[in-house]
């Protein structure tokens, strides 16, 4: 689990100081890499009792996939699990028949983790799901923390300062060195204290089913899908006004993705979007003239001088139909910059629906986009089809927050709310005669 760009909260100044854990009370436990050892953990943590805190590294940045290369469990009653799933996926089908031991014996247990949708895809990877789920940064979300990373709430909650630092390493790296295992031991050393503490923090707020929904609803969720031209994010993309040098972007950006994949490395290390821009604005006619360009001169460029040579000689000879056009097509709501001018009416909707979320919010006490998703609330201010759909406007308001994935808390909180407001905007001026 990547570290969170947060720090830890400061102590109030008349509190005590918080106690540093610098080590796991029980040590840095081996690391479980072979499947023989994955069974051995897996009877260790069914005999255990309790919630099952979870935690996974990845390597961001440095691989390509999002494939866990370190896994955490800690269970009260078995202790805390280094599971290396690299060395037991090799293995083969004895490695598989383990880790579905694994997964039998854990599958049921309810899994605390912290930000929770950002481990769970890699772990399915390994046929590892739970059975329920406590993502502990939601609760501090639903609770209305400032600050939600595991550092700054396990001070704040559990009075204790984490070793943190290594959260955006390269867990691919093998061997693991001695000092990042105990920060992965770390994070979940207590990570079930704090689930049962913010457990008591939710119930005195009067949000625990609130959080028993939002938990459900993320152990439940797919992974969320590609999106759609994704080359158009490449960096410096929008200083380029010219269709045919954007189809050379795309063809490079595409070219170097199949490498990225192919080589499970991040395409950034593949080679770095400034190149991809400056080579498709230069156009180069030939290997020579690529290779004077910045980058693509190095060693391990030149010899990717033919892919990126394919790649600019297809942006050339397209037919200028299959050219992409300069600004991103749009599948929703244009950018809210542009409404006052498009539909001035769509505009003072979303005005007034963003007012009225945000004293929502200050009430009860929760971020706003944890309360409804901005796009769901951008949708319905622009998608407005008018009487006699919205004749009943509570009505079409709960209809389209239940069609957008709002969990039943949502509508009940958010759709009143929204709906006034809507009716508010959408009512006819009246003036003095």
């Amino acid at each position: 689990m990547p570290d969170s760009p947060d720090t830890p909260e400061p102590t109030a100044p008349d509190g005590p100081a918080p106690e540093p854990l610098l080590a796991p009370r029980d040590g840095v436990p081996p690391l479980t890499d072979t499947p023989d050892a994955v069974r051995a953990v897996a009877a260790a943590l069914a005999a255990g009792s309790g919630p099952l805190a979870v935690d996974a590294e990845r390597a961001s940045g440095f691989r390509y996939s999002a494939r866990a290369y370190l896994i955490q469990l800690r269970r009260r009653g078995a202790g805390t699990v280094l599971l290396d799933p690299i060395p037991v996926v090799a293995a083969g089908e004895d490695g598989r028949d383990a880790l579905a031991v694994l997964a039998e014996a854990i599958g049921d247990l309810e899994w605390v983790l912290h930000s929770a949708d950002q481990d769970l895809p890699g772990l399915a990877e390994l046929g590892l799901t739970p059975g329920s789920l406590y993502d502990t940064e939601l609760a501090g979300r639903l609770a209305g923390f400032d600050r939600v990373g595991l550092a700054a709430m396990v001070e704040r909650v559990l009075g204790l300062s984490l070793q943190k630092g290594h959260g955006a390493a390269d867990w691919s790296t093998r061997p693991l060195p001695d000092t990042w295992l105990n920060y992965a031991a770390l994070d979940v050393e207590v990570l079930v204290e704090l689930r049962d503490a913010m457990a008591e923090e939710l119930e005195r707020q009067g949000k625990t089913d609130w959080a028993a929904q939002e938990f459900e609803h993320i152990r439940l969720s797919p992974p969320p899908a590609p999106k759609p031209d994704r080359w158009r994010r490449t960096s410096g993309i929008h200083t380029v006004k010219n269709a045919r040098t954007l189809a050379a972007i795309r063809e490079l950006w595409t070219a170097r993705d199949d490498l990225a994949r192919k080589r499970d490395v991040a395409p950034s290390r593949v080679l770095p979007d400034s190149a991809i821009t400056a080579a498709a604005q230069q156009n180069p006619s030939s290997s020579g003239e690529l290779r004077s360009l910045p980058v693509f001169g190095g060693p391990r460029q030149r010899r990717q001088s033919h892919v990126w040579m394919a790649a600019l000689e297809r942006a050339r000879t397209l037919p200028d139909d299959a050219l992409p056009p300069i600004t991103q097509p749009f599948t929703g709501p244009p950018p809210v910059s542009r409404w006052s001018r498009r539909d001035p009416a769509a505009a003072a909707r979303l005005a007034a629906v963003r007012e009225a979320m945000t004293d929502l919010s200050a009430r009860v006490d929760v971020p706003v986009e944890n309360l409804c998703a901005p796009d769901t609330i951008r949708r319905l201010c622009w998608d407005w089809p008018g009487p006699p759909a919205t004749d009943d406007l509570p009505a079409h308001v709960d209809a389209v927050l239940a069609a957008r994935g709002a969990r039943p808390w949502q509508r009940e909180l958010v759709g009143p709310v929204v709906a006034e407001a809507l009716a508010a905007a959408d009512a006819p001026e009246v003036t003095d005669e």
